[in-house]
């Protein structure tokens, strides 16, 4: 069952890098209390991820902050060192949280994968972006494969 606006953020454990290597983050945790805007893309360096929707993130940090966001986050099936290389590289370490779920639990929990074996990828997360207030999501969207304007911040600068 693929996770709807009103339903809590699945009970999971993401990592995040830090300068002392990975560190565990509870979603729990990591939402409780504010307002997130979470983002995810199938893959931390592929080509729309890194030409337009980390740096679209990374551009509205301000715009989204002003609207009430306390945190913006990306998440990828991937590990916490690939996407601490991937923010460093993007300019997005003050600006957006990289969350690794680099076992896929998130996205599974949330019913958001897809297949992304044709393309050697195995199991990943769709392209998605939310709202979540206190736990709860607000806001979701999910994009139609290939597609990259709904999961955009533009996008959710509109719903703010």
């Amino acid at each position: 069952m693929t996770i709807a606006k009103g339903d809590r953020i699945p009970a999971t454990t993401f990592a995040k890098m830090t300068e002392n290597g990975p560190e565990q983050v509870s979603s729990d945790e990591f939402f409780k209390g504010r307002t997130v805007a979470l983002f995810s893309v199938p893959g931390a360096f592929t080509p729309t991820c890194s030409a337009k929707h980390l740096p679209g993130f990374v551009e509205k940090a301000d715009a989204l902050k002003q609207k009430g966001v306390d945190e913006i986050a990306c998440t990828a099936v991937n590990d916490a060192f690939v996407m601490g290389a991937w923010g460093k590289s993007a300019g997005a370490e003050d600006k957006v949280t990289m969350l690794a779920d680099g076992n896929g639990d998130f996205v599974k929990a949330a019913g958001l994968t897809m297949d992304g074996s044709k393309f050697g990828m195995g199991t990943r997360g769709q392209r998605f972006s939310m709202i979540v207030k206190d736990g709860v999501v607000t806001e979701l969207n999910v994009e139609a494969p290939g597609e990259f304007k709904l999961s955009s911040a533009d996008h959710l600068l509109e719903q703010l």
